[in-house]
């Protein structure tokens, strides 16, 4: 908000305070991801900013790292890079590998917690609704309870129901995480919607299958796009969960990060990093695209 004309040298002040206190917070939220990025161009193996780094010595800045997340775990890293190469790189390269589980992983779950997720807001959006506040209480706690309890809780059930280790139970564990997110998008954008709609639909013929394709969804699809956004990110960047429920061959990219960290100290982890960080940048700037377009449908100005 500008500062008005006729503000006071007091509120002058106070304005620019202020500001300046912002500035200090968001600098401190983002500084680790600025110090990661610079440091997955090392080209020395350390996560220290080198002599040449800080003189800004070309020298000291490599692609290295990213090249490693093609090559390793591959059969033959250093034969020339023809098609063979890719195509080892793609069956054998544990980055690859680990990022295809990911994106499997999290599509499915996605697409289990966007369909879950919006009926239950539908649901909860009724007024006829009973027990709503106490249903929905449990539908986002997942997001409110101790990541390490839920993990818990889901290893001792897998193992009870024979889903520990299988990719369905990976699937649906993370679901489970992402369904808070979806509830919580399609419940907010269902906060502006006009039931009448539903109701004239109703009166003109409309089958209640076609009022929710013809009307309602139309209405909601950007939180509902903004939901499984949120939760295909939940699921992407799931460690705890996998560590628990997952066999040791199902590796993601999170877990993989966290072998290398375990295992081996290496600057690849700060390229993939980087690399989760410019994703997660798109889907963020992706979901404000769409929560402007929600507010455009609904008749309010995006601020």
């Amino acid at each position: 908000m500008a500062l008005p004309v006729y503000a006071s040298p007091l509120e002058r002040i106070w304005h620019y305070t202020y500001l300046v206190i912002c500035a200090l917070i968001f600098l401190f939220l983002i500084a680790p991801i600025l110090i990661v990025i610079p440091l997955s161009f090392n080209a020395e193996p350390y996560f220290t900013f080198t002599e040449k780094m800080l003189t800004f010595d070309p020298t000291g800045y490599s692609m290295r790292w990213y090249d490693l997340l093609l090559t390793f775990g591959m059969q033959n890293p250093d034969a020339v890079r023809d098609g063979a190469w890719w195509a080892d790189a793609w069956n054998n390269a544990a980055w690859i590998r680990a990022a295809k589980n990911s994106i499997i992983i999290g599509a499915f779950s996605t697409l289990v917690a966007t369909v879950l997720g919006t009926l239950a807001a539908l649901g909860l959006s009724r007024p006829e609704m009973p027990l709503r506040r106490p249903i929905m209480a449990v539908l986002i706690s997942p997001m409110i309870v101790p990541i390490i309890i839920t993990a818990t809780g889901l290893f001792f059930f897998y193992s009870a129901t024979g889903l520990s280790g299988t990719y369905v139970g990976i699937v649906l564990a993370h679901a489970t995480l992402g369904i808070p997110f979806v509830i919580i998008t399609v419940t907010a954008t269902l906060v502006g919607f006009d039931h009448s709609l539903t109701r004239a639909a109703a009166s003109l013929g409309a089958s209640p299958s076609t009022t929710f394709f013809k009307v309602i969804m139309p209405l909601i699809l950007p939180g509902v796009i903004s939901g499984a956004l949120f939760a295909f990110v939940t699921s992407f960047d799931e460690v705890v969960v996998v560590l628990f429920v997952a066999a040791h061959d199902q590796q993601t990219i999170p877990r993989q990060m966290w072998n290398g960290i375990r295992e081996q100290i290496s600057p690849a982890i700060l390229s993939v990093a980087t690399i989760l960080v410019i994703i997660s940048i798109a889907l963020l700037a992706t979901v404000e695209l769409l929560r402007r377009r929600s507010e455009r449908l609904r008749g309010v100005t995006p601020r």
